[in-house]
């Protein structure tokens, strides 16, 4: 008689957010056993075991359940969605690179550590531009706060001393577009269906996406192929610039016209709705370029 195959084992760091509850239900569809690294049990998907975790220190009751787990994923990391304030940008930088550190430890003191550690990322590692797409090899390294979590988050992840068996992967990730309430996707919607979903800025601005399902396909596309490392751009080949996007949001709500948004005007708002008008405003134009030249296909180009 053939044995049975052994369950294959998924912990996943702050999986009660919006990725990582995606995350979650797709690999436990393939049969995986997912665990999530979480403060609070509350946005887990169901069938998620909790384990409880500060996201700062080493605990055995955590670190135990490491032990032999086949895949290690990371999205810890505050919302940029707020004021940069001084106390909130340290707060952003921290959750980040405090996670990704003691992540690292824990992965060190295993016996039989993790395979494969997935690591978040993010766009603004880039510079930003309107006549380049970046691509992980020529893409140029951005200036600014967001760029520079980024960059030390990358450093900590790559930096971090662990078995050289296992593999690393960084995601950068663009925008990500789901059909689920308050995604980025539902309220661009929304502010269409209200005649609000015009031009932002002056509409050149480019915007890079993916589409959640695309962007949980890759990962299982990662975890299968074993010459995978380094950093990933997830984003989708074609990105769009802002006029565009907008364009085509109001399309799919059968809306005709939209009124703009001009930059003065974001930058007010942005204060009223507790956000940094440079997250609709800059430009970003991510190129998945390792994905595509290794082999990933897309299931969804355009928006």
């Amino acid at each position: 008689m053939m044995s049975e195959q052994k369950e294959k084992t998924m912990v996943i760091a702050g999986a009660n957010g919006f990725i990582g509850r995606y995350l979650s239900r797709h690999f436990m569809g393939l049969g995986w056993k997912v665990l999530g690294l979480v403060r609070r049990e509350a946005g887990l998907a169901k069938g998620v075991e909790a384990v409880k975790w500060d996201g700062e220190s080493l605990d055995t009751k955590w670190v135990e359940r490491l032990e032999g787990a086949d895949v290690l994923i990371n999205l810890v990391g505050r919302t940029i969605n707020c004021r940069h304030t001084e106390e909130n940008k340290r707060q952003i930088l921290d959750s980040r690179i405090n996670s990704t550190r003691v992540l690292g430890e824990a992965v060190q003191a295993c016996n039989k550590a993790p395979e494969l550690w997935i690591n978040a990322s993010a766009s603004s590692i880039y510079k930003e531009t309107r006549d380049e797409k970046q691509t992980e090899e020529r893409g140029g390294l951005g200036e600014g706060f967001l760029s520079e979590v980024a960059i030390k988050w990358e450093e900590e992840f790559f930096g971090a001393e662990v078995d050289e068996g296992v593999r690393r992967i960084a995601l950068r990730i663009s925008l990500v577009m789901a059909d689920e309430k308050g995604t980025v996707q539902d309220v661009l919607s929304g502010l269409a269906r209200k005649y609000l979903g015009g031009t932002v800025g002056d509409g050149g601005q480019m915007v890079s996406w993916i589409d959640i399902q695309d962007f949980c396909r890759a990962v299982e596309w990662m975890i299968e192929t074993e010459t995978a490392a380094g950093p990933y751009n997830m984003a989708a080949p074609q990105a769009l610039t802002n006029e565009e996007l907008m364009k085509r949001v109001r399309e799919k709500e059968g809306v005709c016209f939209g009124l703009p948004t001009f930059s003065w005007m974001m930058e007010i708002g942005a204060v009223f709705m507790q956000t940094e008008a440079e997250l609709v405003l800059k430009s970003s134009w991510l190129y998945p370029e390792k994905l595509l030249a290794e082999g990933f296909v897309f299931e969804r180009e355009e928006f």
